[in-house]
């Protein structure tokens, strides 16, 4: 990639005040704000990191937006997750290049270009063509259209089913989780791994349930929260703000059921002790 900015590429601009604007560059095309006027000719073959003024003298930072810049900024028919939940998210379900996922609601494609950008391959189902394509569009704004060779979304309704088989990982960002839970157990391989974003503990605690009664194990529920800092000289303190709840996370892993010639195991709570 050239460290140069050209036409069709996202920008960030970042005012004085931490204040953040994503702009597509077009030859002859302007970012207007209460600052006054910023020529994206002037931003055309300039560097990451270059710094320019607006018309009414207005001071901007301009660089490649990262993934976090531009799922805060990008455009949005659904509710994203947030960057503090989509990097636990690759951990959890130990996303890694060649891994094949299921992603049911992709919504805005937040999560879809997370994990194409660690190298999985997604097929997502959504109810809903509006969305399907705003994710797609967004998929594409970010990371080019190749990447598109790794994603498939189908406008279909998961709870009633999934066609694809022997598949790595199941990952659900829907109201009703536990509908899925039935399909998961067949389509995913034995080992692989199961996932849900619920705003609600109550939708949690019912998802946990059904992941009991269809052969998955290990299961885990968090929720992670982001508190930043302020640090100026020796005034140091949390920042008088924070990015608290935003949802829970639930991941287990798919154990299926045993032949009944073949002794099943101990629960692994009786593994030790």
């Amino acid at each position: 990639m050239s460290n140069l900015f050209e036409a069709g590429d996202r920008v960030l601009l970042v005012d004085r005040k931490d204040r953040r604007y994503l702009v597509t560059l077009a030859a002859g095309g302007e970012f207007h704000s209460h600052t006054g006027v910023v020529d994206h000719d002037d931003l055309i073959g300039s560097p990451d990191g270059s710094r320019l003024r607006s018309s009414r003298g207005g001071s901007f930072v301009a660089f490649r937006p990262t993934l976090g810049d531009f799922v805060l900024k990008m455009p949005r028919g659904a509710q994203v997750i947030y960057p503090k939940d989509l990097g636990p998210i690759l951990m959890l379900a130990d996303i890694h290049p060649g891994v094949r996922v299921l992603e049911s609601g992709v919504g805005s494609g937040a999560l879809s270009m997370t994990l194409l950008r660690a190298g999985a391959q997604v097929t997502g189902y959504e109810i809903r063509e509006d969305f399907a394509e705003r994710a797609g569009s967004n998929v594409e704004a970010m990371l080019g259209e190749a990447v598109l060779d790794r994603y498939d979304v189908h406008i279909r309704d998961v709870y009633e089913g999934i066609d694809e088989t022997d598949l790595d990982r199941v990952l659900l960002d829907l109201p009703e989780p536990w509908q899925v839970v039935p399909h998961a157990a067949h389509a995913l391989r034995r080992g692989g791994i199961i996932l849900a974003y619920t705003p609600s503990i109550v939708q949690a605690a019912r998802f946990r349930e059904s992941l009991e009664e269809h052969g998955f194990a290990f299961a885990e529920t968090l929720e992670v929260t982001n508190r930043s800092w302020h640090i100026e000289g020796v005034a140091v303190r949390p920042a008088h703000r924070m990015v608290g709840h935003t949802g829970f996370l639930s991941h287990a892993r798919l154990l299926g059921t045993w032949p009944a010639s073949v002794p099943q195991p101990a629960p692994p709570w009786s593994w030790c002790c």
